[in-house]
């Protein structure tokens, strides 16, 4: 018995496929263009990544919105990922603030749907061209808990500050009976490993209450400005 070859693709449908790619490469071009343009005027920026299964009556849900407020009255803009959950509580605060509230929305076949509490929305298709977002503008991530997505966000502002592709800010744990096991694999194992080194444990804070986020973001910067330096911009066009 011998298996049937499956018919060679024709030119015709490798055309077809090769026009759609390179329409798809326009599309990521024009979502950086997009983006860009409209979130340049937002800093300082905070970027607050958490679950999107969080419900309203949820500790972790108030604990969010409550930072966000706080931030936004101190004069940060707050950017999210603009769906429910720990998204919406970071819109919620911020956007009954005093600064502007920015959802940076992914179209999912499912979960994600964009929340009503945003200044400024913007639509995206692609994870990576939202994700650059998150990191292009923000002056400081604050991590809530959350699932794969959090865990994502996390890890890839972890490593883009390690290997220096994008400047130093501060990156904020912040529930730490949530965080513990995490940080704990880090020091027990990566570490042991020697796959990171004790230094990168530096990059990590891990802050419980509402105010302790706000004041360690501007003891970061008390020394310089918000706004990046010449190095750093260079570094930020080659993220």
């Amino acid at each position: 018995m011998s298996l049937q070859k499956k018919p060679a693709m024709t030119l015709s449908h490798e055309k077809f496929w090769s026009a759609k790619e390179s329409w798809r490469l326009f599309g990521i071009m024009a979502e950086f263009v997009e983006g860009t343009e409209r979130l340049d005027a937002i800093q300082p920026a905070v970027s607050i990544f958490g679950s999107a299964r969080t419900s309203p009556d949820h500790y972790y849900y108030q604990l969010t919105e409550e930072i966000s407020r706080l931030l936004s009255d101190a004069g940060f803009s707050v950017i999210s990922g603009g769906g429910p959950g720990i998204m919406e509580a970071a819109n919620k605060g911020a956007f009954f603030g005093q600064s502007p509230s920015i959802g940076l929305n992914i179209q999912l076949p499912h979960e994600q749907h964009s929340n009503t509490y945003q200044d400024i929305s913007q639509s995206f298709h692609h994870f990576f061209a939202r994700k650059y977002m998150f990191v292009k503008f923000a002056t400081a991530y604050v991590v809530m808990p959350g699932g794969f997505g959090t865990l994502d966000e996390l890890m890839e502002a972890l490593t883009l500050v390690q290997t220096g592709k994008t400047r130093k800010i501060p990156i904020i744990l912040v529930c730490s009976d949530f965080w513990q096991g995490l940080l704990d694999w880090f020091r027990h194992t990566l570490i042991k490993e020697g796959f990171i080194s004790r230094e990168d444990m530096n990059l990590i804070q891990m802050i419980d209450e509402p105010t302790g986020v706000v004041q360690a973001i501007f003891k970061y910067y008390e020394s310089r400005g918000f706004e990046p330096n010449a190095e750093e911009r260079e570094i930020q066009l080659n993220l």
